[in-house]
């Protein structure tokens, strides 16, 4: 009699810890917005299949948290600010989401960055580029979780000035992100002894740079240095193709290029470009594990971002589960506190001006006879360590690093 008191009592008091865990769900549902670009110049980088990766990883955490259902919503913020800060705004504070995720253009990023720390919510962004979000700019509530322009800027000028590039012409994106490209991309040459010999600005989603390549071509620069991305850095390419730069006694050094840009602009363009990035489908037995899975469902291999997307979702559902709450200071601390192990990074963590520290990679496109299969597109140059990738705590002028 007394055991089966006893275990009653147990029963009732498992009851009761249960029901208080799924109590600390605020509004009885854990709601993740997907922020991107889903119809422009970006749309490839994460767009709807970024979407899909969050979706992903959702369904492999199982669909719910301390018992409560996930629900995901997306929005294409157009590259407008004004679009994605009032539909950030309206999530928050209508329909009651938790995390934004994804945030492409470091424009629209910088913005939700400063309205998240408003509401108190959370914010990783998988796709904003600009440094100044863990620095100046840093928040408590959001987590830079790719890459940054520090890290690219940093990590191809260093390559490019070893290889005796030692002049540089800057074409550069005229907003936040190329801005940034621009500055640290600078700050390299000119530590390093190099000169820079002129520079000019483009506006977002141009479609002619042929007046800017005839600059940068005059100029006589051993290197042009693209401080833009996605559909710009695409159309500079192949217009610097057609101007017979590509292949002569210049170089081109694209800042910022990922997977789904060599695609497009295809090996022929692209061969011999070097390129950094956090993530290649094929890095690894982990990578191309997941990277099948995601191409059965998505018919194509997986970005930086779109993998990102599944990395920080599934970081932040555990997070939630280890802390019993969805609340966000408590959920904050738990990612904080964990480190960042799964397919695409090895010992991560989060530092505390909100930048997640994971080693880069220098690539180097291959020439189209060396592809084996659609989409075998880079040799490994280099693993670059995240100590010696990105900007150091101190330098960044984050408000929140102690002195």
């Amino acid at each position: 009699m007394k055991t089966r008191l006893k275990n009653s009592l147990a029963a009732c008091v498992l009851g009761a810890l249960s029901v208080s865990a799924q109590a600390q769900v605020s509004d009885d549902v854990v709601k993740i917005g997907v922020l991107g670009d889903q119809s422009g110049m970006m749309a490839d980088l994460s767009g709807k299949f970024g979407v899909e990766a969050v979706k992903m990883a959702v369904e492999d955490f199982g669909g719910t948290v301390l018992g409560k259902p996930i629900e995901i919503v997306s929005a294409d913020h157009q590259n407008k600010v004004d679009i994605g800060v009032s539909t950030a705004r309206r999530w928050y504070e209508n329909d009651k989401v938790d995390l934004i995720l994804d945030v492409p253009n470091s424009a629209i990023a910088l913005a939700v960055q400063d309205l998240t720390r408003q509401m108190k919510r959370v914010v990783i962004f998988t796709s904003a580029g600009s440094a100044d979000l863990t620095g100046k700019a840093c928040s408590p509530n959001g987590m830079h979780w790719t890459y940054d322009t520090y890290a690219y800027a940093t990590g191809v000028a260093n390559g490019v000035m070893e290889d005796g590039g030692k002049s540089w012409y800057f074409i550069t994106s005229d907003y936040a992100f190329g801005h940034s490209l621009e500055r640290d991309a600078m700050a390299v040459v000119k530590s390093k002894g190099g000169q820079v010999v002129g520079s000019v600005r483009h506006p977002i989603a141009s479609a002619d740079f042929s007046s800017f390549l005839l600059q940068a071509q005059a100029s006589k620069a051993q290197v042009i240095g693209l401080a833009n991305g996605s559909g710009d850095t695409i159309n500079s390419i192949k217009q610097a193709f057609e101007f017979g730069i590509m292949g002569s006694k210049q170089r081109v050094a694209a800042l910022f290029m990922s997977i789904v840009d060599v695609r497009s602009v295809g090996l022929e363009y692209a061969q011999g470009l070097n390129l950094v990035e956090p993530f290649y489908w094929d890095q690894d037995d982990k990578a191309r594990q997941w990277s099948e899975r995601y191409f059965k469902r998505t018919g194509r291999m997986p970005s930086m971002v779109q993998a990102s997307n599944y990395s920080a979702t599934m970081h932040y559902l555990n997070a939630i589960k280890a802390a019993g709450t969805d609340g966000s200071e408590a959920v904050l601390k738990k990612m904080h506190d964990t480190p960042i192990n799964d397919f695409m990074t090895e010992n991560g963590r989060i530092r505390e001006d909100g930048r997640v520290m994971r080693d880069l990679y220098l690539f180097q496109v291959k020439k189209p006879s060396e592809s084996k299969r659609d989409w075998d597109y880079y040799n490994l140059v280099r693993k670059i360590p995240a100590e010696q990738a990105f900007r150091p705590l101190k330098d960044g002028g984050c408000p929140l690093v102690k002195p």
